[in-house]
């Protein structure tokens, strides 16, 4: 999909497509309005005939209309006026390329980028139009036998994003230069995700992160059995026991900052497929255990749409990639192992594998001497009770680094709640045998419960943690791995980036 971005009046346009918006009541939007005049009130008419009522989401495509360059105009509803936000903003976006992806459309030129969104600028609703317009034209179909049926579906080939204003022209492409990069991460996330766990081993991974590093000029480092043997990493190790598929411990290096520059670093959860171990899984819905490795997709798809962006900064990604299987070799309930860290942890529940997979490679991410630690993975079903799948849970031992993270899932709406990681928490994972239990005796505050164990083994740097079981992918008929949190990740190390290049007072 090709975009660009464009001022002057819609009634001026020769497109395949104009996009204009229509509120509730027959109220039209700016653009529509002056659409409208030109033709005649042929808008107006169609409103009045009943065709369209302007509910969010609803989409009328008409053709011909007189005194109009464009060969058709899409009326899309808006709902009320006053309830116009970001959700509609993104919801009438998607519908937009929902009804035009199928038709014999080759380009659109949006005029939606002119809906008044509360506390949005326009820089905003263009990054934001980029980045649904790709994921509604996403499809993996990679697995399907092709049959030419579908050959023509993706029609759509250009977008025109109007602006008000010829200032608007040049931050408004970097605007959609941002988008871009973040759809590429979410897709790369997004197909690591989704690509079945006989295709996507810990192998697998590692050769698509070396891939990477070849594509983007960075550095990449393959860890295997016997390196994270000799680095005593008894805590990854005692998960991958099981499997036949040998783990990897993951470095992928973006150096865009200065050479001395502390790094920021990525640490995410790589569980290719978790069937639970020994505490194995209930069979309902094991398939969608190939997503255990989502964290793990969004550390590479965060540092791709920086390589992208060509970031000012220093950030390094560590990827823990094993599978958890039951096998007569495999960690069983009761076994005691020790970490990199020299703690040693009883597992009392081999399906919470992923804070032991972690726990070395955030001891392993010191290395770096980090300016900061971000781990990411799908953790806890207990973060999905809690909060479903609309936000991620944060924890942070940093409160300015959790106000940074937070406000970059509100302004990419990949939001996040942060949750409570006191120390009253730490008494859960009390174990007669062993340093700390990986989990605790009862069912309460297991979010909590989780984050607390990784945060023993952080206490040497600043360091966040995104809980993201309940928003890596999507069930049901719409299941598929979602490619979140590239948006927050990747818009929180561009305001890192603007903080570090802006001038000192």
């Amino acid at each position: 999909m090709e975009y660009s971005v464009k001022s002057g009046t819609p009634e001026k346009q020769h497109s395949g497509c104009l996009a204009v918006g229509v509120y509730t009541g027959n109220k039209l939007s700016d653009a529509a309005q002056q659409l409208d005049e030109v033709t005649g009130g042929a808008i107006k008419q169609i409103l009045r005939r009943g065709d369209h009522g302007g509910k969010p989401g609803q989409t009328l495509l008409v053709h011909n209309l007189p005194h109009s360059p464009s060969e058709r105009v899409l009326l899309v509803g808006c709902g009320k006026e006053k309830e116009f936000h970001e959700p509609r903003y993104r919801e009438v976006t998607a519908a937009a390329i929902g009804a035009l992806k199928n038709t014999g459309a080759t380009e659109v030129t949006s005029y939606l980028t002119d809906l008044d969104v509360k506390g949005r600028d326009v820089l905003w609703k263009l990054r934001h139009a980029v980045e649904v317009t790709e994921a509604a034209l996403y499809r993996f179909d990679r697995l399907k036998k092709k049959n030419g049926e579908d050959e023509n579906r993706r029609a759509l080939k250009r977008m025109i994003l109007a602006v008000g204003s010829r200032s608007d022209l040049q931050p408004g492409e970097l605007a959609v230069k941002e988008g871009l990069a973040i759809a590429a991460g979410m897709r790369l996330a997004k197909d690591l995700g989704n690509l079945p766990p006989n295709i996507c081993t810990p192998a697998y991974l590692a050769e698509q992160a070396v891939e990477l590093a070849r594509q983007y000029g960075l550095k990449s480092t393959v860890l295997e059995e016997a390196q994270m043997r000799e680095l005593n990493m008894g805590a990854l190790l005692s998960v991958a026991r099981g499997s036949h598929q040998p783990p990897r411990l993951i470095v992928l290096e973006y150096r865009g900052g200065a050479e001395h520059e502390a790094p920021i670093a990525l640490v995410g959860k790589g569980v290719t497929f978790d069937t639970g171990g020994i505490s194995i899984k209930p069979a309902a819905n094991m398939d969608e255990m190939k997503f255990d490795m989502c964290g793990a997709a969004s550390v590479l798809g965060a540092i791709k749409a920086t390589a992208e962006l060509k970031l000012p900064l220093n950030v390094v990604g560590v990827i823990p990639a094993t599978e958890n299987m039951p096998g007569g070799q495999a960690s069983r309930p009761g076994d005691v192992i020790t970490s990199m860290s020299g703690q040693t942890v009883e597992i009392l529940n081999t399906d919470a594998e992923g804070r032991l997979i972690l726990c070395d490679a955030l001891t392993y991410a010191g290395r770096f001497n980090p300016a900061l630690v971000i781990d990411i993975a799908t953790l806890t079903g207990a973060c999905v009770v809690a909060l479903g799948g609309h936000a991620s849970g944060l924890f942070a031992n940093n409160d300015q680094l959790a106000r940074e993270l937070l406000n970059a899932g509100k302004y990419t709406w990949d939001r996040a709640w942060q949750l409570p990681l006191w120390e009253d928490y730490q008494k859960g994972l009390d174990s007669n045998f062993a340093d700390m239990a990986n989990v605790s005796g009862g069912r309460d505050a297991g979010a909590i419960i989780g984050a607390s164990f990784l945060a023993r083994y952080t206490k040497d740097y600043k360091w966040a943690h995104l809980d993201i079981a309940g928003t890596a992918w999507k069930t049901g008929k719409e299941k598929g791995a979602t490619g979140r949190p590239v948006p927050m990740l990747t818009q929180f190390l561009i305001d890192r980036a603007r903080k570090e290049s802006a001038p000192s007072e």
